[in-house]
């Protein structure tokens, strides 16, 4: 009897087979987002490339924004707990899971219940929801982030997640950890800090 090593089915798939399923992911998203009645754009009728007012109705309504930063971090964040986690499976197939649990977020982040929570929490009273195409781009920002990790140094994906955070923290008052935080459980103090200008 011999042994065979046993190779994923995933791994057979070729390229364009992994960008359909991704592209299916994505048009599942919005699809969800629309029928949740996201609006597709900003209701100002128009979409930037970027918005960097964070304290405004037009954040998360357009492309990008600050917090697109924190979408690369979840990228290297997800890239390195699925490289622990599913350590046999194709870098691909990592990705997909990176996209499941990336725009399962986004369609929670969008019910009600969350948006109200980061209005009554966090500083975010212009706060209504994101549209459907930042959505999207918050998902792609995310692929982005994962693909860098995994061509990048560790220590180079470390130090650029340091630098977004202090960055995010120093201009908009805000990042990816202070965000978890405040929607998990609200500080008074972060959140009069929070209101407070620019700090460079």
């Amino acid at each position: 009897m011999t042994l065979e090593r046993t190779v994923p089915a995933t791994a057979a798939l070729s390229p364009w087979q992994w960008l359909l399923i991704a592209a299916g992911l994505i048009a599942l998203q919005a699809s969800i987002l629309f029928a949740m009645g996201r609006l597709p754009i900003c209701a100002c009728g128009y979409v930037k490339l970027w918005h960097g007012v964070v304290q405004s109705s037009e954040t998360s309504q357009h492309i990008a924004d600050w917090y697109s930063l924190s979408h690369i971090l979840h990228g290297f964040l997800f890239y390195g707990a699925t490289w622990l986690l599913l350590p046999r499976a194709p870098w691909q197939a990592r990705l997909i899971v990176a996209m499941l649990i990336e725009g399962g977020w986004e369609i929670v982040e969008n019910s009600n219940w969350i948006i109200e929570r980061y209005r009554a929490g966090t500083v975010s009273l212009d706060y209504f929801g994101d549209t459907i195409v930042n959505s999207i781009y918050d998902t792609l920002f995310m692929v982005l982030g994962f693909l860098l990790a995994r061509k990048l140094p560790v220590g180079l994906t470390v130090a650029l997640a340091v630098l977004f955070e202090l960055v995010m923290a120093l201009h908009i008052r805000d990042n990816l950890t202070l965000n978890i935080l405040m929607l998990i459980h609200p500080v008074e103090a972060i959140r009069h800090w929070q209101g407070g200008p620019p700090i460079i």
